[in-house]
Parts: C-alpha cells; sequence; structure tokens
C-alpha cells in the first residue's frame, strides 16, 4: 500500500476534527459567556531512513537526512478565554464579570463548577440560581420575599430596597474564582467548566481584588466568538480537506495506471 494514502488519511481525519471545532464555535456564536475552541495540531512520528550527521564516506557526514512524515493529527483543543462584548439587558438579576474570574455553582451532586454566564434566576426558597439548569451560586445568596429591588455592586455586594426601609439591606456577596491555567477547565456543557489538575486550585475572592474582574449588573458577556474569523477558518478547513482528497485520487489513479500496465 501506497505511503501517501495512509498519510492523507491522518489529514482528512485532522481537518474533520478541525471542522468539528469550527462548526462548535459557530453554533454557539449567541451562548452567553461562550469561549471559542480551536484544534492543536501535531505531526506524527517519522521514518528515519538515513540520520542527519550520519557518516556517508569515513571522511565525510550527510548534512541532511532522510525523514519521511507520517502525517497529522489534532492533539487538543484549546479554550481561548478572550472578553466577550458587553450586551446590556437593564435586567437587575444578569451580571457580567469584566476582567478574570468565573462564578461558582452548585451542581445536584455536590460538586462545584464554573461559568461566565451571569444570568440568574430566583428560586422557590428566593435564592440565586442559574437561569438554564438552575443550579445554586456560591456562596448561597437569599433575596428576601418583600425586596422591592435588587443592587450587585461591582465589587460583588447584594442588597434589597424593602418597603419601609430607607436604607439598602446588604443580603449578600458574590465572589468569583480564578485559576492559574483556565484553559486547563474541562467544559462538561451548559456553559460550565470543572476543576483538573492542570487547571490548578480555584482561587477564589472578591471582585475587583488580586486581579480579579469586577461585575457589572445590568449586562451579560456576549460570546468571544468572532463569526468572520471562523468562516474564514472554516474555508481554509476545506481547502486543506480537498487537497488531502485529491492526494487520495491522485495516489489511486498511479496505482492503477500501473496495475494496468503490468
Amino acid at each position: 500500500m501506497h505511503p501517501a494514502l495512509w498519510i492523507s488519511k491522518t489529514g482528512l481525519d485532522a481537518q474533520q476534527t478541525d471542522i468539528a471545532v469550527i462548526s462548535n464555535n459557530l453554533a454557539n456564536a449567541s451562548t452567553v459567556g461562550f469561549k471559542k475552541g480551536r484544534a492543536i495540531f501535531e505531526d506524527l512520528l517519522y521514518q528515519n531512513i538515513n540520520q542527519p550527521g550520519g557518516r556517508s564516506s569515513q571522511d565525510t557526514e550527510l548534512p541532511n537526512g532522510l525523514m519521511l512524515g507520517a502525517g497529522a493529527k489534532v492533539t487538543a483543543t484549546q479554550k481561548n478565554f478572550s472578553q466577550g462584548n458587553m450586551l446590556s439587558t437593564e435586567n437587575s438579576l444578569d451580571v457580567m464579570i469584566q476582567g478574570r474570574g468565573f462564578f461558582e455553582v452548585l451542581q445536584p451532586d455536590g460538586t462545584i463548577a464554573y461559568t461566565r454566564n451571569g444570568q440568574f434566576s430566583i428560586n422557590e426558597n428566593g435564592e440565586l440560581v442559574t437561569s438554564g439548569a438552575g443550579f445554586l451560586l456560591q456562596p448561597n445568596i437569599a433575596i428576601p420575599q418583600d425586596a422591592q429591588s435588587i443592587t450587585i455592586s461591582q465589587d460583588g455586594e447584594v442588597s434589597v430596597k424593602q418597603q419601609g426601609n430607607a436604607d439598602n439591606t446588604v443580603v449578600g456577596q458574590i465572589t468569583v474564582s480564578d485559576f492559574i491555567n483556565p484553559s486547563g477547565l474541562q467544559p462538561v456543557g451548559q456553559n460550565l467548566y470543572t476543576e483538573t489538575a492542570v487547571s490548578g486550585a480555584p482561587i477564589q475572592g472578591n471582585p475587583g481584588i488580586d486581579g480579579l474582574g469586577l461585575l457589572q449588573q445590568g449586562a451579560l458577556e456576549t460570546s468571544n466568538v468572532n463569526v468572520t474569523e471562523e468562516l474564514v477558518n472554516l474555508i481554509e478547513s476545506q481547502k486543506a480537506f480537498e487537497m488531502n482528497s485529491k492526494v487520495i485520487s491522485s495516489v489511486d489513479q498511479m496505482l492503477s495506471q500501473a496495475i494496468q500496465q503490468l
């Protein structure tokens, strides 16, 4: 079997994976707090036929070697945690992180997950929860039933205006968590990430302290996907896929011709 067939097959597989990553980015172009990903490529092992620096004679060495590559593969997908744009909603329960950090939520199995999506709602107990799955925001914050308005400051202090009380009442403090290597977090869907060994332990603190981002009430962070950029990447991957397909077709024609002439 001609080695170019297998090499081109690895190229087709790699480009298919790249197109899948790009497709996921485009599908989530309107997902609040979504962070785009990219495929990381790597060439495969080489067959060393002649080693560079090998002896070509008693007094000379080979200036170049003869090494045949085995193709390419996708070794990882990397998340880009650059800041998304601000979307003003004027909803008091919508909160955006301006800068580094994640909101911490409690999953039903008791584990902690992290999100950049600040779309919150109030459950039947008056507690702040994620709007999608209803996971509790951590630390737990309960809004009194008679609250007429909710104010969330840039540093995360949550206060409410109650009837008959001239001053606002502080009911909780929103904290944010950051990681040494956010790209090491594991995306699990529902706009959530979980801690891994390579992400590092969460560094929790009040917004605006030690490099953590500030909060903006009444706004959300849009996806950081650039649709135009992704479409260009899609065209590049499509062309690369077509070129690998062309190699397979050309090798097939060469082999067919050789068989017919024998």
